[in-house]
Parts: structure tokens; C-alpha cells; sequence
């Protein structure tokens, strides 16, 4: 299915906008240091901690920037989406705080932790295979039957301006940052990064990190090109998705590299970050620190803004368990 939202890429002002129109419904999340991490790495680690956020994801972010940007007729038909997780989830928060319906298209295989909490969140899950194809043609079927607003998960420009305000946070909670990395996926966060930082401090660096094993954005980089793997199998559960149109613009504009890890090397970053930094982070998220430790000297004697994007874990499926 082509997706059925506006081509128009987000500036700036989009992204002041959207920090004033989400602030009530999110947290401004902390960042935190590790002595430890430093050391291991040599570099000079800010972990902005999107994994304390509303709903446990940065996702929280773009999804309430669409729902409370819609028009009260727009939004008593509801808002739609598919996703792995956390943006469903993200897309559900925000539609329940504004009381309007959210529809949701997610993987059979998607983590249960995150199917619940859509649930808990008042969204109504549609099952689909875990291939693209799947998602997008189920997704089709919902859209048509309710009538409700797509919001995609990423390639949406109302939501990569409402994830641009993270690294907008972050960079008015540490001073001179000279990089900042971010797991890539379809490219959301990363595309919010390009944006805020190309505006206000374009000497920073921006780094993207990857799973080997769902490495289509790291393969488009270096390609020129978008290319995209239909169902990809990593640990890293929200980084299976392809890039498209709008992120795409972003990623090969203003990323300087994108770096990967292997499964192995995710499933430890993860597991250290539990035990030295005493927080609960997904897989996903590892997937940057993962990527410093392989490439330390990137990053060596650098302050280096590292985004943790979510905490929503299957507890009773640790991947080192």
C-alpha cells in the first residue's frame, strides 16, 4: 500500500511547534552519565533516557504531535497505524488522552509486554504476519473500514517533528556535544536528529546504529538508495523496518555514518547498561552502545549524545536468558 500521508518534510519551526503543542502529555527525560561507560569507552557518554518517558518510548513524542494536531472533525473518526510496538502503543497514549479511537496493525510476533499495553492504552490490535508486505496490506483493510487518520510510524513529517524535540531537549541539557548517535530503524529519530541538529548546532555529528542482521539502511547509505528488506530477523524488534521517502531525505543529507553490531554484541551492550547504569532498556536501544564499544576510536575523547529510545521489555523473555 502507498502511504497515504503528505510528502511535505518538516522545518524548524514544526519542531517548536510540536515541543509546545506535546508538553503537557510528555516528560522532559533525564540524562544520565556512567564513569564506568566512559572509561570502557574513552569517550564522554549522555544517555538522553527517552526509556523514562510517557509510555516507555520516545515514540510518545510524534504520535501526540499528529493526534493533538488533528481538527476535532478530523479526529472523531480516530487515528490508524501499524507497528512493531512502540509506536502503537505511543499512537494509543496520545489518542487516550485526546478520547478518540486508535486502530493498530501489529506483528503476530511482536513483543506480548507491548501488545498489552496498547491494549491497556485503549487501542484496538489487528494481527498481522511480521513482513512488511503483511503489515501494509492488513493495514489497508483497517484504514478503508474506519476511515480513521494514518499516522505512520515514521516516514510521517508530523512525526518526525514531535522526535526532533528529543534531541532539542538534549541539547539544552548538555553542553558541547560533538556527536550524537541514535538506533535506526525507519529512520524516525534519526531523521528528527538531522533535523534539529542541522538548524541549531550543525557541527554536530550524527551517527545511526543498526543490527547486522536488519542492515538495509547502512546498505542504502552506502548504496545511495533506499533498500528494503521485507522481514529481516534481529533481536532489535524495532529496527526490522525499512527507511522511506521522508527520512530518507534526513538519513542521506545530514548522517555522517551508520554503524552496526551483531546480535551478540546487542544482546551484551543491553545486559551491561542493565547492570552498570541500573536501567531497563530494550534491545533496540543497545543497539548504539554497541556500536561506540565496536568503534572506539570514532568516538574516543568525544562528548557523545546517545539516545536511549525505549524500556518496553518482555520480562519473561531476556535475550540472555
Amino acid at each position: 500500500m502507498k502511504d497515504a500521508i503528505t510528502t511535505r518534510i518538516p522545518d524548524f519551526d514544526d519542531v517548536i511547534a510540536a515541543h509546545e503543542r506535546i508538553r503537557p502529555y510528555i516528560h522532559r527525560t533525564p540524562v544520565l552519565t556512567s564513569q564506568f561507560m566512559n572509561e570502557l569507552t574513552g569517550a564522554e557518554l549522555f544517555f538522553k533516557c527517552e526509556n523514562f518517558q510517557k509510555a516507555g518510548a520516545f515514540k510518545v513524542r510524534g504520535a501526540s504531535n499528529a493526534v493533538f494536531g488533528l481538527s476535532d472533525e478530523q479526529a472523531a473518526k480516530g487515528v490508524a497505524t501499524h507497528s512493531s510496538g512502540n509506536h502503537a502503543l505511543s499512537l494509543s497514549y496520545a489518542a487516550g488522552r485526546r478520547g478518540i479511537p486508535c486502530h493498530v496493525v501489529m506483528p503476530r510476533t511482536a513483543p506480548e509486554a507491548k501488545k498489552a499495553a496498547v491494549r491497556g492504552y485503549g487501542g484496538t490490535i489487528t494481527e498481522c504476519e511480521p513482513s512488511t508486505t503483511s503489515r501494509e496490506a492488513v493495514f489497508a483493510d483497517v484504514h478503508a473500514r474506519t476511515g480513521a487518520d494514518f499516522v505512520h510510524p515514521y516516514n510521517d513529517p508530523r512525526v518526525i517533528a514531535g522526535q526532533a524535540t528529543c534531541s532539542r531537549e538534549l541539547m539544552e541539557q548538555v553542553e558541547g556535544l560533538e556527536q550524537v548517535i541514535a538506533p535506526i530503524g525507519g529512520g524516525g529519530m534519526v531523521s528528527g536528529c538531522c533535523l534539529t541538529l542541522s538548524n541549531i548546532a550543525p557541527h554536530v555529528e550524527i551517527y545511526a546504529a543498526e543490527p547486522e542482521q536488519a542492515d538495509d539502511a547502512y546498505r542504502s547509505f552506502k548504496a545511495g538508495h533506499i533498500i528494503a528488506d521485507d522481514a529481516p530477523n534481529t533481536i532489535a524488534d524495532g529496527l526490522k523496518v525499512p527507511l522511506k521517502e521522508n527520512t530518507w531525505h534526513f538519513v542521506s543529507q545530514h548522517v555522517t555514518d551508520i554503524l552496526t553490531a551483531s546480535e551478540q554484541e546487542i544482546i551484551d551492550a543491553m545486559k551491561l547498561t542493565w547492570q552498570r547504569m541500573k536501567i531497563v532498556m530494550e534491545p533496540s536501544c543497545a543497539v548504539p552502545l554497541a556500536t561506540i564499544i565496536k568503534n572506539p576510536d570514532i568516538f574516543r575523547g568525544r562528548r557523545v549524545g546517545v539516545i536511549i529510545t525505549g524500556g518496553n521489555v518482555d520480562l519473561d523473555k531476556l535475550p540472555w536468558m
